[in-house]
């Protein structure tokens, strides 16, 4: 449990993602209580402070913690499930060598296609997507 107030890093989301912004915000709380805020990539801080390019900056979901270390992708979701009581039988778990090769892989099918299924679930982004 962390203290109040407390800010151990910041979960770092695709805003332009109707799931990204509707599945982390749905997290909030929780993450609050370990310590994390959340926040969209695409804000200025966010871009300024971790120095991606904007082709990298959205190209996964991020921790960023206080001392700058970043946790992106797969590893960012279970760093989270290792850190909340009831799911981390799930972290364990997937970080074993060869499920977490089976993890990451499952990510990044999804992580390929958040644009589909949020079009396909009709889950708005928060910040629209660039009109080229």
């Amino acid at each position: 449990m962390t203290a109040e107030n407390e800010i151990n890093g910041w979960v770092l989301y695709d805003g332009a993602c109707g799931f990204c912004s509707w599945w982390i915000p749905f997290w909030g709380d929780l993450l609050a209580k370990k310590g994390f805020k959340i926040e969209p990539l695409q804000t200025k801080w966010v871009k300024e402070r971790t120095g991606f390019t904007e082709e990298e900056l959205t190209k996964d979901i991020r921790i960023l913690f206080e001392d700058n270390t970043i946790v992106s992708g797969a590893d960012a979701y279970l760093y989270i499930f290792r850190h909340i009581w009831w799911t981390w039988p799930i972290g364990f778990f997937f970080s074993l060598p060869g499920l977490k090769n089976l993890f990451w892989m499952a990510y990044r099918v999804f992580n390929r296609n958040r644009f589909l299924v949020s079009r396909v679930c009709k889950m708005k982004p928060i910040i629209p997507e660039k009109q080229d």
